[in-house]
């Protein structure tokens, strides 16, 4: 395997490539201007990008925020070039934006994702520790891009406290009916996971909640788009309900079942 760099990103020739792997990523001419990412870079933000010899195969893109209060650091996108997916580079460009933010004196860094992309959370989660304290109905309105298409946009927010420890659950989980899990799921006659009825009534004596997610909801909105919105508005039920009282989600699991993960909530200190 070729060795991948990692870099900060200024010159206007880099920021056009990373123009046209946005592009080529999502299918989608509306990418950022590469005018914009040089102010952007000038002003407190990064862009970040991974290259494999003189080829760009990922990028992350970020610009200073501030909420009335504190200065944080947006993790607006990051897109990996679909011939070099499942190489780890996006963990590699979030472990280089927390090394770069922390130099510019960054405490927090937020970006938002959406809850049914299992990688993207077992990325921003589990391996990183971030925790997600929003849930975030219809966040950017409909896209048409190819990975969005046909569902409402909703988003989770995460918070990644990068001078702190993640926060984590660590705990055993049940998966044979006796644990709290959320979400009941069945298989419908194509072999998809399907959710069934919801259950808000945990919270008053229990300290860590689950909730199912399927492993591929791009596949499923492919050969059952009806089943991927059952996904999006059960598990933006749950979400919102828990996360409206207090809980936070601390974590992304596998399962046991190859066909699911499963979201670890906890009650916020």
């Amino acid at each position: 395997m070729k060795t991948i760099s990692i870099k900060m990103l200024t010159s206007p020739e880099d920021l056009t490539l990373v123009k046209n792997l946005e592009s080529l990523v999502w299918a989608d001419e509306d990418s950022v201007p590469v005018n914009h990412s040089i102010a952007v870079v000038k002003n407190g933000g990064m862009v970040i990008g991974a290259f494999i010899d003189d080829q760009l195969i990922g990028f992350q893109y970020s610009f200073p925020g501030f909420d009335g209060t504190n200065v944080y650091l947006c993790s607006h996108s990051m897109g990996i070039h679909p011939d070099f997916r499942k190489m780890g580079i996006g963990e590699k460009l979030k472990l280089k934006q927390r090394d770069e933010a922390l130099k510019k004196g960054y405490k927090l860094i937020v970006w938002t994702y959406d809850p049914l992309e299992t990688v993207n959370g077992y990325l921003n989660l589990s391996k990183l520790g971030g925790v997600c304290t929003q849930y975030i109905e219809n966040c950017y309105g409909n896209m048409q891009d190819i990975l969005n298409a046909g569902m409402p946009s909703d988003r989770f927010l995460v918070e990644w406290r990068i001078t702190e420890e993640p926060v984590s659950g660590h705990l055993e989980m049940d998966e044979n009916g006796d644990g709290p899990i959320l979400i009941n799921v069945a298989i419908d006659e194509q072999g998809f996971p399907v959710p069934e009825s919801v259950d808000l009534n945990y919270g008053n004596d229990a300290n860590v909640l689950y909730v199912p997610v399927p492993s591929h909801i791009q596949a499923i909105k492919t050969d059952r788009m009806v089943a991927a919105l059952e996904w999006r508005l059960k598990t933006r039920e749950v979400f919102s309900h828990y996360l409206n009282k207090g809980w936070i989600v601390t974590e992304l699991r596998k399962s046991q079942k190859p066909y699911l993960y499963y979201y670890i909530l906890q009650k916020r200190d």
